[in-house]
């Protein structure tokens, strides 16, 4: 008989808070982590905005300063929030003997998370350094001598997207099942739902699972302008967000991370520690359609919400509400709302579907883990958060988006849906705890 797996412990990093409470009073209360790019300089660039983690320092959560002091801004964020989740689950980090009850052996650790950024002064200095003017050509000799001048070896190595990985291990002595995955937006859930799927067949008692990244730097703040995905309201970035609004016009980059603590049923019992909620589906599939398109009608989506509600045994009456991934751009969100229509068919238009990157911005890898965060917040307090900025809504788009202001509501089972580029998409369902 596989095992039951449950929430015990959440932490985060992000634009609008550091801390999951602090997160949750600010989306209720409709406010913005958007504003001017204050990383480099981007007054060049389309887009001159972002949502920034702002006044962090990750070194008030370790006592092993030096073991982490040139990890990149994404593990960085990664171990505030694994020390406040392992806090609330009840389990030591940075010690040589644990007393939680958990064998290190069966921890494990899976992430979603994002490459780190380069060492910008130095890369950029060596490709202009190393730029023969004369012959319009590279002289790589010379790049290369100078890279090695200027470039640090363990800042690159922090490049690697398994990087934050190492850190927690580190941080928290866990020896089990490692895994990272870097499937774009969709990146943490998929890590949460594959995290269930160890503990689920015993291959883990406990699994660190969520996301981390950040892509505020000037190759990755290109990259997403020259796929015009992001909004270029300049004049206005806290409005900038808005999910399926017919005036939206690209997401805003974010970042952070977010991290839950997954636990077998029985090992949460055995430890006496309190469950926050239950996950009880998971569901993944590819498009197998474009780069960076999702299918026009949104067939991936839609096998990825009904494999999730089958592993759960749940029928669509039974969702209470869905967290959407609602990034703001044209093609998502009318994309995911024919997904849904696909799914809830008749139902569609009496399930509450909200989408809090309208506040919070786009995390890219850490963004579901983030939002379902939220989700169990939803559901503990019966609250469903809003998505703002909605003013305009696209009269395309008729689904109920919860505009503007929180709402209270019975919520005991949620749908937590991301789809990344590439045709990613992967969805968890969790419920209320019940103890049965």
């Amino acid at each position: 008989m596989s095992e039951r797996v449950v929430i015990t412990g959440m932490g985060i990093v992000c634009p609008l808070a550091h801390d999951v409470e602090t997160l949750w009073q600010a989306l209720l209360s409709g406010k913005s982590g958007v504003a001017e790019n204050t990383l480099f300089d981007a007054s060049t660039f389309p887009t001159t905005f972002d949502a920034e983690v702002k006044n962090y320092d990750f070194t008030k959560y370790t006592k092993n300063i030096e073991l982490h002091k040139d990890s990149s801004r994404g593990s960085g964020f990664a171990i505030g929030a694994t020390v406040q989740a392992c806090r609330q689950a009840g389990i030591d980090v940075e010690v040589s003997e644990p007393n939680d009850g958990i064998d290190r052996s069966k921890m494990g650790i899976y992430l979603g998370a994002g490459e780190g950024s380069i060492d910008n002064d130095a890369f950029f200095s060596a490709i202009i350094k190393g730029w023969n003017s004369e012959t319009n050509q590279m002289d790589w000799i010379k790049w290369a001598n100078q890279s090695f001048d200027e470039m640090d070896p363990i800042r690159e190595l922090e490049q690697e997207p398994n990087m934050a990985v190492a850190h927690l291990a580190m941080l928290t002595g866990a020896r089990g099942p490692v895994r990272s995955c870097l499937t774009a937006c969709a990146a943490s859930t998929q890590a949460i739902g594959e995290a269930t799927m160890l503990i689920r067949h015993g291959n883990a008692d406990v699994v660190i699972a969520g996301g981390a990244h950040s892509m505020i730097h000037p190759l990755g703040l290109t990259g997403f302008n020259r796929l015009t995905a992001l909004s270029t309201r300049n004049d206005s970035p806290q409005t900038a967000s808005r999910p399926f609004s017919a005036t939206r016009d690209g997401f805003v980059l974010g970042e952070g991370s977010a991290i839950l603590i997954l636990e077998s049923l029985s090992s949460a019992k055995k430890r006496g520690v309190e469950i926050l909620a239950e996950i009880t589906g998971y569901g993944s599939s590819s498009d197998a359609f474009r780069v960076t398109d999702m299918h026009e009608e949104g067939r991936g989506a839609a096998l990825a919400i009904n494999a999730a509600m089958k592993d759960a045994g749940v029928t669509i009456d039974d969702i209470d509400y869905i967290n959407a991934h609602g990034t703001s751009t044209a093609e998502n969100d009318s994309i995911e709302t024919k997904a849904i229509k696909a799914v809830f068919k008749d139902r569609a238009k009496n399930v509450p579907v909200s989408s809090i990157k309208s506040m919070l911005g786009h995390l890219i890898g850490a963004a579901g883990a983030a939002e379902l965060i939220t989700c169990v917040c939803a559901i503990r307090n019966n609250i469903l958060p809003p998505t703002t900025n909605l003013n305009d809504p696209d009269p395309e788009l008729d689904l109920d988006y919860v505009p503007n202001e929180p709402r209270k509501a019975q919520v005991n089972t949620v749908i937590k849906e991301s789809f990344g580029f590439g045709g990613q998409n992967n969805v968890v369902i969790i419920r209320k705890w019940v103890d049965e």
